[in-house]
């Protein structure tokens, strides 16, 4: 998710250097031990970020993670369900990431023992088929990205279809779905059209 991000930024390309000082607004919807907002803030140092998480216990693990690797004065940690919360304030941000529940509940009894037990619940199962989050947080997504601004969407393995068919919508373009090392499709981005 990271490469793609910082690639669809133009952070990797011969103009990266002068991309990667850019004020970019970023929102990390269920950020959970808070990894992907630190890692970005660590790319990107001119960043500021948001990180959202329903979980209280998440949070307070994320913001001791942003805290031991020095970002807690750029990432700021909200409790709430995706973005709801940010809707109350005036934001529009460049870069919207997620990765959100993708195991449907139909699939508990084929994880692992260690998973079904150890794993919050809300960490891992995103409706019965692990797809229903995603239309919500697109919809969310669409609202509060800039013009021009790109979703970045961890996929589970049975959701590229579903996701590719929300993003087909007219209020997306620049649709790419990337696959992980092991062929799988793993990330869906996409640019929030201008109008």
């Amino acid at each position: 998710m990271i490469e793609v991000a910082l690639e669809r930024l133009g952070i990797t390309d011969e103009t990266g250097d002068q991309h990667r000082n850019e004020k970019f607004r970023i929102a990390d919807v269920g950020t959970g031990s808070g990894c992907i907002a630190i890692s970005l803030a660590r790319e990107l140092p001119c960043a500021e970020i948001i990180a959202t998480d329903i979980s209280a216990a998440a949070l307070d693990v994320a913001r001791r993670n942003g805290a031991r690797h020095g970002f807690s004065d750029r990432i700021e940690f909200v409790g709430c369900s995706l973005l709801d919360e940010l809707f109350h304030q005036s934001l529009r941000f460049d870069l919207i990431v997620s990765n959100p529940p993708y195991v449907g509940r139909w699939e508990a009894s084929t994880l692992a023992r260690e998973v079904r037990v150890h794993e919050p619940e809300a960490a891992l199962y995103g409706g019965e088929t692990g797809t229903e989050i995603y239309a919500p947080l697109l919809k969310q997504s669409a609202a509060l990205l800039k013009p021009g601004g790109l979703v970045v969407l961890e996929l589970g393995h049975t959701s590229a279809a579903h996701v590719s068919k929300l993003l087909a919508s007219s209020e997306w373009t620049g649709v790419l779905i990337t696959n992980d090392l092991a062929g799988t499709p793993r990330v869906a981005s996409a640019v929030r059209k201008v109008s």
